[in-house]
């Protein structure tokens, strides 16, 4: 878990401000749910054999012996807080939340055990026709971040449960053949969660799976159509994609579309957005049938890519624009007035009284450590004149007396220079 500190704060404002705008476009709405629920919730949405179950979860009991756990993920949550409050029944939901999350897992690059996502969660809606929307939206979120040419999607339908029944009984019978030549985690996961095993990154286990049985072949015909449109769908909406017929997704709850976007710009291939649908999930937890597709993006990761990639606007930092001193005592009343006439008339800038007091030098040092581009000096002498000096600090100009009825859109015009 990781501090996240006032120099890097300025970077996750701009991602989600982005997010923030982009999602407004399309009409989704801002929910915020507690971090930490009932451990059940999750055992009956994510499964009990999953490793997030299994071993990543932080579990814990309160005073009355009631096990509650630091939410792993966020859609288990969305739809017991949509269904609790009566916003799904006959009712369509566009949603969006975001929040740490915590799994204790082996830390990496860009993951930790408290993290952080954008889920973004729709109710109500049948067809493929919102999946679209949803990549469609993303699509155009790469773009507003200048991440264009650094993601790349993936799309898959892994069909309906009972069709993934009869594969996944297939594939174990044809890994049962090659068990001993499995790596340790697909071994597991053969007994639990055997469609995993196509995610698996070892080589050799990813070479007994070239000939193992296609989950496309056992897919039932409304899945099929269903993916058939949702591919025509983002041709006409000119979204890239690939089929990927390997890509399935950990949690039990995904059927039909499933996607990741990609990037390979991180060193090793990351997934920085992942989802599908899952119609079964709310009447799994209680709820009447209701369709629901959805994703989830890593802020950690997000973030890391837009460093990396050197892709974060000049404008987004800490930096001041004016800061104001007081040269003595009696100018410390003034100036903090001054001040909160400049905030006033310059509603959006960052302008930094000085507090402490201090020399003139020791001032000016601490003005251009604040970044500012101008400080403003107001001394007795100004005080008594009505007047205030402007002393550019980022260009090689030279300090002007200005009237302060006039110092507001002086400063104006300097700093949209």
């Amino acid at each position: 878990m990781n501090d996240i500190l006032p120099e890097q704060t300025p970077v996750w404002q701009y991602l989600e401000s982005t997010v923030r705008g982009v999602l407004a476009q399309y009409g989704y709405q801002e929910i915020r749910m507690p971090i930490v629920e009932q451990t059940d919730l999750f055992k009956r949405s994510i499964g009990e054999v999953t490793d997030i179950v299994e071993k990543e979860m932080y579990t814990f009991e309160d005073r009355n012996g009631d096990s509650l756990t630091l939410r792993p993920e966020g859609t288990a949550g969305c739809v017991r807080a949509a269904e609790e409050h009566g916003l799904l029944f006959n009712q369509t939901r566009r949603l969006w939340y975001t929040g740490p999350m915590f799994r204790h897992e082996r830390p990496q690059k860009g993951r930790y055990r408290q993290f952080h996502q954008i889920g973004v969660e729709c109710f109500g809606i049948d067809g493929p026709d919102i999946d679209a929307e949803l990549l469609i939206l993303t699509s155009r979120l790469w773009k507003a971040l200048g991440l264009v040419e650094h993601t790349r999607l993936e799309i898959n339908s892994i069909g309906t449960s009972e069709a993934r029944k009869v594969y996944r009984q297939a594939l174990v019978e044809y890994l049962g053949a090659f068990k001993d030549d499995l790596d340790a985690d697909s071994k597991r996961r053969l007994e639990t969660n055997p469609l995993r095993i196509l995610d698996s990154k070892d080589q050799g286990t990813r070479k007994i799976l070239e000939n193992a049985p296609s989950l496309d072949d056992y897919l039932d015909d409304e899945s099929k159509e269903h993916f058939d449109q949702l591919k025509a769908l983002l041709d006409a909406a000119g979204v890239d994609y690939t089929v990927n017929p390997a890509l399935v997704r950990g949690l039990d709850y995904y059927g039909k579309t499933v996607f990741e976007w990609i990037t390979d710009s991180l060193g090793a291939q990351g997934t920085v957005c992942a989802g599908g649908r899952y119609d079964g999930l709310v009447q799994q937890l209680g709820g009447k049938p209701t369709k629901a597709v959805g994703f989830a993006m890593g802020v950690e990761r997000l973030i890391l890519l837009l460093e990396t990639l050197d892709l974060i606007p000049g404008s987004v930092n800490n930096d001041a624009d004016i800061y104001v001193t007081a040269m003595g005592d009696k100018a410390v009343a003034s100036a903090m007035a001054l001040a909160e006439n400049l905030r006033s008339e310059l509603p959006g800038r960052v302008i930094v009284t000085h507090c402490g007091g201090g020399s003139f030098k020791s001032q000016m040092k601490k003005a251009d450590r604040s970044g500012a581009r101008y400080a403003v000096i107001l001394g007795e002498n100004e005080i008594e004149q009505g007047t205030a000096g402007v002393k550019p600090l980022r260009a090689d100009e030279a300090q002007q007396e200005v009237a302060q009825a006039d110092l507001a859109s002086v400063l104006a015009d300097a700093l949209n220079h």
